[in-house]
């Protein structure tokens, strides 16, 4: 069992500062974590030690030191530090520190500024505009931080003018390395059992700032109950059911989806399975999950197997007379069925190369013969003459016909994929393209 340090805890700082706060790194050698940006020689180490400070866009999930860098950016080359947090902040914030700006660049000690912005895709296009003249006069080094991916929140105008550096979710060993280190803050000699301290960890899930916060929880707790040591069972009974962090409408969604489509594709019902639990437990909404299987169904399988896309569309329906968690299980199913059937993107190939062709191809007209003729005048027309009714013909295909218009070359957009039932269609289509071009003879 790891045991706090009761010197150091005795020495915490008093009043209501938050545990993250507290441990927040002073000097890059106390940056847990983001190694390949921070190590020797790695990019962000280089500019650090560069003593020139340039506009940059952090990018990573909650809790990977995204202010703390900027902040340490600020010390590291002296300069003042204006932090604005794009969900309370707007123009007038940004105005205030182009002004202290100035002040700081003109007065008696000419400091450079450096103005970070949290959480900088919640800024609209103008407010991020706002930074473009201020950013390439110098008046101030922009530091963005940001969750969600840059090329589609970001302008692209400012996001030419700043280094994108991308932070990880922070590893077990990482966070164990924390949790040691905060456990000299617990409020009274206090230890954690192993199997606590890995079950924490996990519940972390790489945000430090969860797993700080949540180990402050467990020391008010556990102070209350005048506990000395924090056990697994105890862990279970003060967090509840084991949450796991997931972002329902951001990056790491459309990640985690795109990992169970491509994990359908390539037939690995355990690697989807993963994924789809992997969802479910985030809270992504099981009906979201059922149409991206109808669509996994007509894409990935199409009439290699028909019966994926009747079973995808059962499923659904299912879940959603039984709802959850029942119904859950009958979508896991369909999974299941659709990562193991037979593969084809024929039908999905051809839909996407007739709608190609026919965007950039003239507008031709419909053959007379192939024209209903509903009226007398339409008759005479000779709409609809000389037309062949295929189930009048031998095997109910008129060999030879054409059903293009007659200026148009034959084109074959679908071609049937050696597998599952396309197999017999691509014979069938064979014998009869053998047909056509017999009766053409």
């Amino acid at each position: 069992m790891a045991r706090a340090d009761s010197s150091s805890a005795a020495s915490h700082v008093p009043g209501h500062v938050p545990l993250a706060e507290r441990l927040r790194p002073r000097t890059l050698a106390e940056v847990v974590g983001q190694q390949h940006l921070l190590g020797a020689g790695m990019s962000l180490r280089i500019a650090f030690e560069s003593g020139q400070p340039h506009s940059c866009i952090l990018w990573g999930p909650p809790g990977t030191g995204k202010t703390t860098i900027a902040r340490l950016m600020a010390g590291a080359f002296d300069a003042q530090f204006i932090p604005i947090s794009a969900v309370l902040g707007g123009v007038k914030d940004i105005r205030d520190a182009v002004e202290r700006a100035e002040s700081a660049r003109d007065g008696l000690a000419r400091q450079d500024t450096i103005v970070f912005v949290d959480e900088v895709h919640r800024f609209n296009k103008s407010q991020q505009d706002a930074f473009l003249p201020h950013v390439e006069s110098g008046l101030f080094t922009f530091i963005g931080a940001t969750t969600e991916n840059p090329s589609f929140e970001v302008n692209s105008a400012l996001l030419s003018r700043a280094t994108v550096y991308v932070l990880e979710p922070l590893s077990s060993a990482d966070l164990r390395q924390l949790l040691d280190r905060a456990m000299a803050q617990a409020p009274h000699s206090m230890s954690i059992a192993e199997d606590a301290a890995e079950r924490l960890v996990a519940y972390a899930d790489g945000d430090a700032r969860r797993l700080l916060n949540t180990l402050e929880t467990l020391f008010i707790s556990a102070r209350a109950e005048q506990r000395d040591s924090v056990t697994d069972e105890w862990l279970l009974h003060v967090l509840g059911e084991r949450l796991r962090r997931y972002d329902k409408g951001g990056e790491q969604f459309y990640d985690t989806i795109s990992a169970l489509h491509k994990s359908v594709r390539g037939s690995d019902p355990h690697a989807a399975l993963y994924w789809f639990v992997r969802m479910l437990d985030g809270g992504a909404d099981p009906r979201y999950l059922a149409r991206r299987m109808i669509r996994m169904a007509s894409e990935d399988i199409g009439l290699a197997d028909p019966r994926a896309l009747r079973l995808a569309l059962d499923a659904a329906e299912v879940y959603e007379r039984l709802g959850s968690p029942e119904g859950e299980l009958a979508l896991a199913e369909c999974l299941v069925y659709l990562a193991v059937a037979p593969k084809s993107n024929a039908v999905y190939k051809a839909f996407g190369a007739a709608r190609a062709f026919v965007k950039n191809d003239t507008t031709r007209p419909v053959p007379l013969r192939l024209r209903n003729a509903p009226t007398k005048l339409m008759q005479q027309l000779d709409y609809g003459k000389n037309y062949r009714y295929a189930h009048d013909e031998e095997d109910a295909f008129a060999a030879g016909e054409r059903y293009f218009p007659d200026d148009m070359p034959d084109q074959h957009f679908y071609r049937p994929a050696p597998r599952g039932l396309e197999i017999k269609i691509g014979e069938k289509l064979a014998e009869l393209r053998r047909r056509n071009a017999q009766a053409q003879e």
